[in-house]
């Protein structure tokens, strides 16, 4: 199977490209010479996957993602419309070049975060409830908080960090930034700082990719570390925090949390985490906008473009991320 990453263009012969949305035929753009797109929609394939070549999955992709891959013997690159591949991680064959969606989400999941904070900040889960009940509860809940002076603590430093960085910078808070490695050049802190960085921050914001370094990272001592009060926000990926001990802490009341996401997910009814009235929950809906589809499938055109000429593709996935 020709490495797709290589130079030079694809042969004459007829390629396709399986998607997941009809509308993504038109949002996609030019398509090149010798490229049929076909979209994947039901159980049964559109077509002998013989050929299938280019190959973009539904954009939360339900089951065993080896076996539809299985059932794709010449594929050679894999665009996901998520910007978290960790689904995917080691679960690729050899020789298919495996691509995230990293850019497309920034704006939704930037907008979601800064929600969440204000949300809580503001007091707003508390007055929905009491409006719920009927209840003009100002005395229950005013005065409320303010999000300005509020220090803000980013793990996660990446393209969705720097989004939501520019969405909080007009509310005068003050910024720390984490990442895997540092960058002290741009101001950027290791992972290895985070215990001495968490007590001082009034809300932490989680941005990383799920791998096997950040399974688990939020654990009991992550937690202890966070000052009283501190709100936890979840925007990247449920088994990043260690669901027990996240309870535990939000049961004691000592600290907050808006979580997009959990672990196990989608949450079973029952679960403690549903009770809890310092916890903001949402159905993992921070990239779930409207605009998603234009965005993702106008980086599925320019991929699928730079494939058909043989040029390098972007957004590359790796082991280890």
């Amino acid at each position: 199977m020709p490495d797709p990453t290589a130079s030079g263009p694809l042969s004459s012969a007829v390629v396709k490209v399986w998607i997941p949305h009809p509308t993504g035929v038109e949002l996609l753009g030019e398509v090149p010479s010798g490229v049929t797109v076909e979209p994947w929609t039901d159980p049964a394939p559109p077509s002998d996957p013989a050929g299938v070549r280019f190959w973009v999955p539904p954009f939360l992709v339900a089951g065993d993602v080896t076996t539809m891959l299985e059932r794709l013997p010449d594929v050679a690159v894999v665009q996901l419309l998520s910007a978290g591949a960790d689904a995917w991680i080691g679960r690729v064959p050899g020789g298919v070049t495996l691509c995230d969606a990293r850019g497309v989400h920034d704006a939704g999941t930037a907008e979601w975060v800064v929600t969440a904070i204000l949300a809580h900040v503001r007091n707003f889960p508390a007055m929905v409830r009491a409006q719920a009940r009927g209840e003009w509860a100002f005395g229950d809940v005013a005065p409320t908080d303010e999000l300005i002076g509020k220090r803000v603590l980013i793990v996660g430093a990446g393209s969705i960090g720097a989004a939501v960085r520019a969405r909080l910078a007009p509310f005068d808070v003050e910024f720390t930034l984490v990442a895997r490695t540092a960058r002290p050049a741009e101001g950027v802190h290791a992972v290895d700082d985070l215990p001495r960085l968490l007590p001082a921050a009034d809300v932490v914001v989680l941005l990383v990719p799920l791998t096997e370094a950040t399974r688990g990272m939020v654990d009991e001592r992550f937690l202890a570390a966070m000052r009283n009060g501190a709100l936890l926000v979840n925007a990247a990926r449920g088994p990043v925090t260690r669901t027990d001990a996240l309870v535990a802490e939000l049961a004691s009341g000592r600290l907050r949390a808006a979580l997009d996401v959990t672990d196990p997910e989608p949450l079973p009814a029952g679960h403690p985490l549903w009770e809890l009235p310092n916890v903001l929950l949402t159905p993992h809906v921070a990239g779930s906008v409207r605009g998603l589809l234009p965005r993702a499938y106008r980086l599925v055109g320019e991929q699928l473009r730079r494939f058909a000429a043989g040029e390098p593709l972007v957004n590359t996935v790796v082991d280890g991320y």
